[in-house]
């Protein structure tokens, strides 16, 4: 249900089969990131790709379940600042601007597309035709998915129309990210697919753009994004949650808004900034005290 491999030409197996299976066992307590490393240091395999791509689509599926909602309910503005505190800046795409007011937040796995600046014996209208393409790329995207496109902030030609972001949201896409602009303006609102961008343009994506690959890593606004990592979108734009942290983050997020909440709470009845924000010691107590009482 979530991020799904293109579809290669895989040579025959390679490895043997007692080798695979003990893989198989240490596989169970890897990330999805570690499941994608070990993929790509061996392709050659397939067994290997299978049972990789199980186990990865089966945790991201899992992740649906439980992480989804939960994270629905933790801004971006929220996510930066846990983030932050393990040392990350930069997780925030820059130029990714909601296209209307009023998105609602939106959770899900990259599917990564990649743009190169165009070369013109590529980057022409037969190419929209090709193996290589945003249409192949788009049938690869899976439901959930957030498709994130590394357009390297080009702004005078649109990635995607409303054609392409039509059958995007016949394919169930939770929406697209991109630090590029978009073209057909009035279609792809009508489409409604959520998209986070930095505008819109005429020219279609082959006049500044060439499209090269999906599912890679990419660097889109400034942040480095690999499949599978998880996007977090609303009013203030893209947050990139590494998948290798989403754990600690979901244990964080929540108390982190439960605190802001308080805090606010405390400035509307009037209490000064110095102590409440951020806490001293003795409005530390208070609050926990107050919310041992909830519980």
């Amino acid at each position: 249900m979530f991020p799904a491999w293109k579809t290669v030409r895989w040579p025959q197996p390679s490895t043997a089969q007692h080798l695979l299976d003990a893989q198989n066992v240490r596989r169970e307590n890897r990330s999805p990131k570690g499941l994608l490393d070990e993929h790509r240091s061996d392709p050659d395999n397939p067994q290997l790709r299978d049972s990789s791509r199980s186990l990865l689509m089966e945790r991201l599926a899992n992740l649906e379940q439980t992480v989804i909602d939960a994270l629905k309910n933790v801004s971006t503005a929220t996510l930066t600042t846990i983030l932050l505190k393990k040392g990350l800046r930069n997780v925030w795409l820059r130029g990714t601007k909601p296209i209307r007011p009023g998105q609602p937040r939106i959770v899900g796995p990259a599917f990564t597309l990649r743009f190169v600046p165009a070369r013109e014996d590529l980057a022409t209208p037969a190419s929209w035709g090709s193996p290589i393409s945003t249409r192949a790329a788009v049938e690869d995207m899976p439901e959930g998915a957030v498709a994130v496109a590394d357009a390297m902030g080009v702004t005078d030609a649109g990635i995607f129309g409303d054609i392409l972001c039509a059958r995007m949201v016949k394919r169930r896409v939770a929406a697209l990210v991109t630090d590029g602009v978009m073209r057909d303006a009035a279609g792809v609102l009508g489409t409604g697919l959520p998209v986070w961008c930095n505008g819109f343009a005429a020219p279609p994506s082959v006049a500044g753009l060439t499209f090269v690959d999906w599912q890679q890593p990419i660097a889109c606004g400034g942040v480095a994004v690999f499949p599978g990592d998880i996007v977090v979108v609303d009013d203030d734009g893209a947050v990139l949650i590494p998948a290798a942290l989403l754990d600690e983050v979901l244990a964080e997020a929540p108390e982190q808004e439960r605190m802001e909440a308080w805090i606010m709470n405390e400035v509307e009845k009037g209490v000064p900034l110095p102590g409440l924000y951020p806490m001293n010691a003795e409005t530390k107590a208070r609050y926990e005290a107050e919310k041992a009482k909830k519980e």
